[in-house]
């Protein structure tokens, strides 16, 4: 009987990803649920990885700004300075791109 309710189990409707509160909370959820089971729930996503880097720039920010900085870093799990980066290129090609647009008019 055990069996015939485990292999029932597996037809059971999956329960939907919810929106998690902090990592903690998602790897929990990621700990009891198998990631095939969501498959078709992702979506391929572009990766860009910087090569080269070859100078750097000094930014001051005052404490609040670099503490508001550094917590939304952390809640995507990176650096500050790789944050402050990806948001500069983000902006840079937004810039480019309705400069492209008005020409193009």
């Amino acid at each position: 009987m055990t069996k015939e309710r485990d292999k029932l189990s597996r037809f059971k409707p999956k329960e939907p990803i919810p929106e998690f509160k902090s990592r903690e909370e998602e790897a929990e959820f990621w700990d009891t649920h198998d990631l095939a089971d969501y498959w078709d729930e992702f979506k391929p996503v572009e990766v860009h990885f910087a090569k080269n880097l070859s100078q750097g720039i000094t930014i001051r920010l005052d404490p609040e700004t670099l503490t508001e900085l550094r917590t939304r870093a952390h809640e995507k799990g990176i650096g500050p300075t790789t944050l402050a980066r990806m948001w500069i290129l983000e902006h840079l090609r937004e810039l480019r791109e309705k400069a492209g647009h008005s020409v193009r008019g």
